[in-house]
């Protein structure tokens, strides 16, 4: 039973963790930017946190939604930096998208387990 609410829960914390990390990258454009600029530089930034929170929101009922997203938005940004880049940018930002999107597909399994 304990199992169960850990498979539950992890991935739910860890995808708000992810995504206030995230978050903390718009920051950067308030040392470029200021007034105006700055506000909408920082909404722009703030664009793939925002989907992801409702995909988040979603996730919450849905678990395979979860799974679905977060492990499609790690092979995303892979492919969207391109496969030039120093490793550490993939584990740094697709490693954290995978695991939690891995979590999400087990407790969707959890849960069909259940039922059956």
């Amino acid at each position: 039973m304990k199992t169960t609410r850990i498979i539950y829960w992890l991935p739910r914390v860890l995808s708000i963790a992810f995504v206030l990390f995230l978050s903390l990258f718009a920051l950067d454009v308030f040392g470029e930017y200021s007034g105006w600029q700055a506000v909408i530089g920082f909404l722009i930034h703030l664009i793939p946190s925002f989907i992801l929170f409702a995909v988040i929101l979603i996730a919450w009922k849905y678990d395979l939604v979860g799974a679905i997203a977060f492990l499609g938005s790690a092979v995303f940004y892979v492919f969207m930096v391109g496969f030039d880049r120093p490793w550490s940018w993939y584990v740094g930002i697709s490693g954290p998208a995978a695991v939690i999107g891995i979590l999400f597909l087990l407790s969707w399994f959890q849960k069909r387990k259940k039922k059956a």
